[in-house]
């Protein structure tokens, strides 16, 4: 069924294509919960709340950008929601300290499995900040407006952020090959 026919039967509540839009777009959107979220089960109930709200609002996608990108959206600011109830770690940085670029460099003997996971054990905010800026394009301002904070903290939890992945990078890739001298 084309993603057309299968929006317009989701809006009448089909259970059928409920299931079907479901089962075409679980894996993609469990990704995007992982991105964001502390574990697995945590994603899983991020997907769960994601494809509640994707079900009761689709009759409001407007057919403007992609459908999947919609439904990112969504579920990323449910994500967001989550630990939005929680009390964040708002840690500025001096913008002297900012001017220093740090690069987090994918080491090639590192998995996309354990990449993901130092970036899962990220404490929440920086967590959030890293994710949305580095591998969904927010800028800082948007950034700023979804997690109520100004922009320099939004700055600098990345800044934070990255410096503990490349931290965690480096003694992990230590780990998997130590030096010999």
């Amino acid at each position: 069924m084309k993603i057309e026919e299968l929006i317009k039967q989701c809006i009448k509540n089909d259970r059928a294509a409920q299931n079907e839009l479901f089962r075409k777009y679980k894996d993609t959107l469990y990704f995007t919960s992982l991105k964001y979220c502390r574990n697995e089960a945590d994603a899983e109930d991020n997907l769960h709340d994601a494809f509640i709200t994707i079900f009761q609002n689709i009759k409001t996608y407007k057919n403007k950008g992609s459908f999947e990108g919609w439904m990112k959206r969504i579920t990323i600011y449910k994500a967001i929601d989550k630990y939005k109830t929680k009390k964040l770690l708002n840690v500025e940085i001096k913008d002297d300290i900012l001017e220093d670029e740090v690069i987090v460099e994918y080491e090639e003997n590192l998995s996309l499995d354990q990449l993901l996971t130092l970036i899962q054990n990220l404490p929440d905010q920086y967590r959030l900040v890293f994710n949305l800026y580095q591998m969904d394009g927010f800028s800082h301002k948007e950034i700023a407006s979804l997690l109520n904070i100004s922009e320099g903290t939004s700055k600098s939890n990345y800044h934070r952020a990255k410096l503990i992945l490349r931290d965690k990078i480096i003694a992990l890739s230590e780990a998997i090959n130590p030096k010999i001298f």
